[in-house]
């Protein structure tokens, strides 16, 4: 039995977390999602919708705004970005082929010169330095090992413009103990899990020069997720 079965001891900012790490190797993420890509707007309504909502309403977009959604997923959060910035730019990367069709479905009646759907990993974004006004990145990070966070956290805040914003959802900690439901999964089989188990990030994105506004916590289903809203500048 490896020590991140038991817990995983991450050092951060001084303080030791214990936390169960990532493990589902990251290679083998996107041909994971493609398996789920036909159930996961399903999964997605039932225990993470509140949350998404939520994250939308903080993102407050404005028409003509560059935004990047990472990790877009089957696109039931880039759809509403797009019908909200129709004039803008708006991009969204993910890993699973099959996710992005379903997304491409979702958007198939816009405006196709408003949006970009492609490959794309959140190491190493395609995109230049301070150019993007929001950032959304959805149910990811719970899927990230510890020692790769702050990598990707470097490609949002380098890509970020100076007052651009970041808002950010998560599988979190249960806050009772009905929500360790979906942690005891994921302890038994993580793939049943799509690899997610929960993490908190607010530390983390200080940590790397984020200033955190709120983080706020939602239960669905039992199924608890954090939002996130932060600021690329420290004021």
């Amino acid at each position: 039995m490896n020590a991140s079965f038991m817990g995983f001891n991450n050092h951060c900012c001084g303080k030791t977390e214990k936390n169960l790490d990532a493990k589902v190797a990251q290679e083998e993420i996107g041909k994971l999602y493609d398996s789920k890509a036909f159930i996961y707007d399903v999964w997605g309504k039932l225990t993470e919708s509140r949350a998404r909502e939520r994250a939308i309403s903080l993102a407050e977009i404005k028409d003509g705004q560059t935004i990047l959604e990472v990790a877009v997923g089957t696109g039931l959060a880039f759809q509403e970005i797009v019908k909200s910035n129709p004039n803008g730019q708006n991009i969204g990367i993910d890993l699973s082929p099959g996710m992005l069709a379903k997304a491409k479905e979702k958007l198939a009646g816009l405006k196709q010169d408003s949006y970009e759907l492609k490959m794309g990993s959140a190491f190493q974004l395609e995109l230049p330095d301070n150019s993007v006004d929001l950032l959304l990145n959805n149910y990811m990070f719970d899927l990230i090992p510890f020692a790769d966070m702050n990598q990707i956290l470097g490609e949002f805040k380098r890509v970020l413009k100076a007052d651009g914003k970041l808002v950010m959802v998560n599988m979190t900690k249960g806050e009772n103990m009905a929500s360790r439901l979906y942690e005891l999964i994921y302890r038994i089989s993580p793939r049943t899990m799509g690899g997610c188990r929960g993490v908190q990030l607010s530390d983390r994105l200080r940590q790397n020069g984020l200033n955190v506004k709120s983080r706020e916590y939602y239960q669905q289903m039992l199924f608890p997720s954090e939002v996130i809203l932060a600021a690329a500048n420290s004021e």
